[in-house]
């Protein structure tokens, strides 16, 4: 029975280790009650596999070790897919979530994860490892997650925007030629109008 206990045991740990975490934030917070302040500590932890997927969760406990344990259940139920493209992402990004910016741009292999705070955990955990970030407006880590959680929810796959800049070329050829109709029609008009001119100017007057 003892053996049996065991493998179960080394089959959970299996299962997390799949997912390596990081705390971003840990805080000490308290409640003002009746009886007096009830104090917790919330942690702000993100968890992802290095292959595309990450996710974030944040919960009180009366422990540190229970804020923790909650937040990595809630973040393995937030968990997204980022498409990861030669190690890089796909095109830029500038979000805001509240008082939060962050800015995202691809990079050539070789420059690394050129970023800081909760962007870097994030980025790493992810598994891009070539990207410039740049964190602008608050400096609030929970708000930064979120901003770069949305980030990454807004990347879409090469071949949709491939498809995208396509069709953008497509309609920019149909009004430039558009244009160039438009412009060469009045342009006929005036040679016709000038020929009728010449041709009335060079007519012999009939004779009598």
């Amino acid at each position: 029975m003892a053996k049996r206990n065991s493998n179960k045991e080394k089959g959970i740990i299996k299962k997390e280790e799949e997912f390596e975490q990081r705390v971003i934030d840990l805080a000490r917070v308290t409640r003002v009650m009746a009886g007096g302040k009830r104090m917790k500590f919330r942690a702000c932890l993100a968890i992802g596999d290095k292959k595309g997927r990450v996710g974030f969760g944040v919960a009180k406990g009366a422990d540190v070790t229970q804020a923790i344990t909650k937040a990595f259940n809630k973040a393995k139920k937030n968990l997204i897919k980022v498409p990861v493209i030669n190690e890089t992402i796909p095109h830029n990004v500038n979000i805001k979530f509240k008082s939060a910016k962050v800015l995202l741009k691809p990079a050539k292999k070789g420059t690394g994860v050129k970023a800081g705070g909760a962007v870097r955990i994030l980025c790493e955990l992810a598994g891009i490892a070539n990207v410039t970030a740049k964190i602008l407006g608050s400096n609030n880590k929970i708000n930064n997650v979120k901003a770069t959680m949305a980030a990454f929810r807004s990347f879409k796959p090469a071949k949709q925007a491939d498809q995208k800049d396509e069709k953008i070329k497509m309609e920019i050829k149909k009004k430039e030629e558009s244009k160039k109709i438009k412009i060469e029609a009045p342009s006929e008009e005036k040679k016709t109008l000038k020929d009728k001119i010449k041709s009335l100017i060079t007519k012999k007057p009939e004779t009598k």
